[in-house]
């Protein structure tokens, strides 16, 4: 998991590459609008460049994190995975420096090979991305929605019981469309965002209104709040923004993953278990962030690319973490490393057999 800064690797700086081309692609795999993209070009820049011309691009979460690189080569999950799949099932071409220095261009039409290794087979693995081509969506109507319920207004039982219902019933709101990202503390649980590509605000109070029944039956507390925009952007800047830098503390957590498979949520006992796993890493320092979604590709087109099979059944891409703190002594931080894989990861592996793990997201000390 070292990658660039493994043993014997070498990182390259590509923040300078960054260019920006709209093409129109016409051939005979992918006929509409299409952006070119330097190696260095992260969400921010592509969503605006976008925007501009009233379209979406899939992009991280994140809005710092480049589009050709790693997050691409490894998957790439998104705000919009539900609605178009994963930034590796995006690349129409790649511009590519090979390891005997040669500049070449991989599509399906043209080093085959070479276009579906980094289409979601790993960083940096088989060459150095100069740019990518990858498809643009409509821009249209994007609805949102956040909700939260607080530990301290319910009992642990309730609580848990309110967990168990949200996971229970995650696959059927990815069904109709939605991607669910939520986080999980000791303190609290919170939806934000829910995000719906080309659907209305009530159509958003329909998706979540099983979750609130359970919750408005049993007496637990919440607050939520929806949206509706006329963009992507405009949606991505309320919950994922403020652009450019975005909401997320990355570099401030140790993290592990691991992927919630669809077969578990369509058990009540698995899903009990899986919950009873959570509560019990959360009372222990650890936060659980997760990406509800559907990737599974429902529209049956080929995609040649080389996606880790596992992102295809799963209902949910789960991060484990626990604090990095910069200022405790240098042992404190290995042994904060060594809680995620030695105490985090097999517990969450016991309920989840045979799942494994978003390579971007995963634990760096995994030792299998």
């Amino acid at each position: 998991m070292g990658r660039s800064t493994g043993a014997r690797a070498l990182s390259i700086w590509t923040h300078n590459l960054s260019e920006i081309e709209y093409v129109e692609s016409l051939d005979i795999y992918y006929q509409g609008p299409a952006f070119k993209v330097g190696g260095g070009v992260v969400g921010t820049q592509i969503l605006e460049a976008a925007a501009a011309r009233g379209l979406v691009v899939v992009t991280g979460e994140c809005p710092t994190v480049g589009l050709a690189g790693g997050y691409t080569q490894g998957g790439g999950h998104s705000a919009l995975s539900t609605a178009f799949n994963l930034a590796a099932d995006q690349t129409l071409s790649f511009e590519v420096i090979t390891a005997a220095g040669e500049l070449v261009t991989a599509s399906r039409s043209e080093n085959e090979d070479l276009y579906r290794a980094p289409s979601g087979g790993g960083a940096g693995n088989y060459g150095t991305a100069v740019s990518a081509t990858v498809k643009a969506y409509p821009e249209t109507t994007v609805s949102g929605a956040s909700l939260g319920i607080l530990t301290a207004n319910t009992t642990r039982e309730l609580f848990t019981e309110a967990v168990t219902h949200f996971h229970l019933l995650l696959p059927a709101m990815t069904e109709v469309g939605a991607t669910v990202i939520y986080q999980m503390s000791s303190q609290h649980f919170l939806i934000n965002p829910l995000t719906a590509y080309d659907r209305t605000t009530s159509e958003v109070q329909i998706i979540l209104a099983q979750f609130i029944s359970v919750l408005s039956t049993r007496g637990i507390p919440y607050e939520v709040s929806c949206s509706e925009y006329d963009s992507y952007y405009d949606h991505y800047n309320k919950y994922m923004g403020p652009f450019p830098g975005g909401n997320l503390g990355v570099g401030i957590y140790n993290f592990g993953g691991r992927f919630i498979p669809q077969r578990i949520l369509k058990s009540q006992r698995r899903t009990a278990s899986l919950v009873g796993t959570l509560r019990n890493l959360t009372e222990h320092g650890g936060f659980v962030v997760g990406v509800g979604l559907d990737v599974s590709n429902k529209t049956g087109d080929k995609l040649p690319n080389t996606v880790f099979s596992q992102w295809r059944g799963a209902a949910v891409t789960l991060q484990l973490a626990n604090t990095w703190n910069t200022v405790t002594p240098w042992a404190d931080k290995i042994r904060a490393q060594l809680q995620v894989t030695d105490e985090f990861m097999p517990q969450i592996e016991a309920v989840t057999p045979d799942a494994g793990a978003y390579q971007n997201e995963a634990d760096f000390r995994q030792p299998r």
